[in-house]
């Protein structure tokens, strides 16, 4: 099985819970694909990374999720989304993918 990145894994999470909400027009869809990818991307941090990091990196992804709403209202929904996106796809790489493509 090939290793994909918690990086990828938040970012399909973030962005594609918000695509599948807004183009389906069915909120609880969109908050399914965020909550799977989530919970995905929080498995792989406390493999990668530990407990304590896995903690810091999910409630990172919820403040993302949260943030990206008042955000959006000042820039727009696709770059606030896009915003918040690279922020936890930066912080998963630097905190879990980096460590564990070293080893």
């Amino acid at each position: 099985m090939a290793k994909v990145p918690s990086a990828a894994v938040a970012a399909t999470g973030l962005i594609g819970g918000y695509g599948v909400a807004r183009w389906t027009k069915k909120r609880q869809l969109g908050g399914a694909v965020l909550a799977v990818a989530g919970a995905a991307a929080a498995q792989q941090w406390r493999q990668r990374a530990g407990g304590r990091a896995a903690s810091a990196l999910t409630a990172a992804y919820v403040a993302a999720f949260a943030g990206s709403h008042p955000l959006a209202r000042k820039v727009g929904a696709w770059p606030a989304v896009l915003g918040v996106t690279g922020a936890v796809a930066l912080a998963s790489w630097a905190v879990a993918d980096r460590r564990a493509a070293r080893s």
